[in-house]
């Protein structure tokens, strides 16, 4: 039980105001109110006489006397004789407004056949604790390097080397940062004004598109197809490109070498920067992954990775490679700022890259995800549906003919425990291509067979009521 505390007079947050119009008394029932339902004052409190608290405020004993009086009346206090006055009521709930509202996770409850989620199963726990507890081991920083902790990027260089390609020498650098979004809301910030326009694919990563909203961008949204961004609908005059030709997103294409090439000369033609967000592309296991096109043009390209689909996004942290003018400008623009990625997350994948625990988890990623991706496509296609995308990366897409069948699916999967992710969701412009993206990597392998099965029952009678 909590024991009663008496405050001295100086711990009541509330003045008088001399000026107002409402009466002192009022003034000071509205304060110790206040107070009480901000949590300053809580039930059992014993608050001061009536004469400190008029000392104090500056008022005669009568104003207090009031205050209390009308307190008292209320409910608020009681007095024990030869005791004191006690706050006595604990303070009302809160009302909740329009606006203020918690949101309730629209996940709970179902079964995630999401896209864009990453294997938490697929992580050894014992390395994902080592790794943290390694990370504990290190002295708290007095103040964050603004570019990240100097071992996390050692650890990204080597990393990016290893599994993708791209060499970090004198002609570009790493920074650490807080994800792909907040990497492409830095960049617009640091490069350029709102209103200059950026060209994104169209479905594509909304949240980056919300990241270059915020930032007052401009978008254009370019049509993809099955083999990525289309770039001759490119146009002119825009200032950089945001796209994902590793792996589309949430189309699932691979943008083929003679369209990277085509992007190379278009933004070497009009002076735009190209944004390749490189999300999953460790996560190919049909082919060797084409040349990322930070190596093609590393003066061109801003390359953006993520630790959140390859590991999790408890870490919150990404990566963002690029000439030393534009890693110039995002540094720049935290020290005006004062951001900067969190070291604690930089830390723990240095760990974990360190002891050789990234690497054997990549390569138990590699071995997981190619049998649940087997099991989808050949539950779905046993049932007569379309599936699209690359043998890569960690979902696959189910074309629908409508905006109508995306709702119905969604709504009937809901009804049935699981969430699907419609393809509408992921449209910058106008709505053009429906489907579903569905993602094979969050659930736990046991969940898998049954939550796909659930799902290709619900696609299935979608297609075939409206077909």
């Amino acid at each position: 039980m909590r024991q009663s505390r008496a405050l001295v007079v100086d711990d009541l947050p509330f003045g008088i105001d001399r000026t107002s119009a409402t009466p002192l008394a009022v003034q000071v029932a509205d304060g110790l109110r206040r107070a009480a339902t901000t949590g300053a004052l809580a039930g059992g409190d014993r608050l001061p006489s009536s004469r400190e608290l008029a000392a104090r405020l500056g008022v005669s004993r009568t104003v207090v006397t009031a205050a209390y009086d009308q307190l008292h009346a209320e409910g608020w206090l009681s007095g024990r004789h030869g005791s004191g006055t006690y706050l006595t009521a604990a303070p009302p709930p809160v009302e909740r407004t329009a606006g203020t509202t918690s949101r309730r996770d629209p996940l709970a409850g179902l079964l995630d056949l999401g896209a864009g989620a990453p294997s938490v199963e697929t992580l050894d726990t014992a390395a994902w604790r080592r790794a943290w507890r390694a990370a504990s081991d290190r002295m708290p920083v007095v103040r964050k390097d603004r570019g990240g902790e100097p071992e996390y990027r050692a650890a990204v260089a080597e990393h990016l080397l290893r599994h993708r390609g791209l060499g970090v020498s004198s002609g570009n650098a790493v920074l650490a940062t807080a994800g792909t979004s907040a990497a492409v809301g830095e960049l617009a910030a640091a490069l350029w004004r709102p209103g200059d326009a950026v060209a994104i694919e169209d479905p594509g990563y909304s949240r980056a598109a919300g990241a270059l909203r915020a930032a007052g961008m401009r978008l254009v949204p370019v049509p993809v197809d099955g083999d990525g961004l289309r770039v001759e609908l490119l146009p002119d005059g825009v200032k950089a490109v945001y796209c994902t030709p590793a792996h589309q997103f949430p189309i699932g294409a691979r943008m083929p070498a003679a369209r990277r090439i085509e992007l190379i000369e278009f933004a070497r033609r009009t002076g735009a920067l190209v944004i390749e967000d490189d999300y999953d592309g460790e996560l190919r296991y049909d082919t060797a992954p084409l040349p990322l096109l930070a190596t093609l043009a590393p003066d061109l390209v801003v390359h953006l990775g993520t630790t959140s689909k390859i590991l999790t996004p408890t870490l919150g942290v990404g990566w963002l490679v690029a000439a030393p003018a534009i890693t110039d400008a995002v540094l720049g623009y935290r020290e005006l700022t004062g951001t900067s990625p969190a070291p604690a997350g930089q830390q723990v994948v240095a760990e974990f890259a360190r002891s050789g625990d990234l690497a054997r988890h990549l390569r138990r990623l590699r071995r997981e995800m190619p049998p649940r991706r087997a099991l989808v496509v050949a539950e779905l296609r046993g049932r007569g549906l379309q599936v699209r995308g690359d043998d890569a990366g960690s979902h696959i897409v189910v074309p629908l003919a409508s905006p109508e069948q995306e709702e119905r699916a969604v709504a009937a999967a809901r009804a049935a425990g699981l969430y699907l992710d419609a393809l509408g969701r992921h449209h910058i412009g106008p709505r053009h291509t429906f489907g579903i993206a569905l993602g094979y990597a969050a659930l736990p392998s046991a969940d898998l067979p049954r939550a796909v099965r659930l799902a290709g029952d619900v696609l299935s009678r979608v297609v075939e009521w409206t077909g």
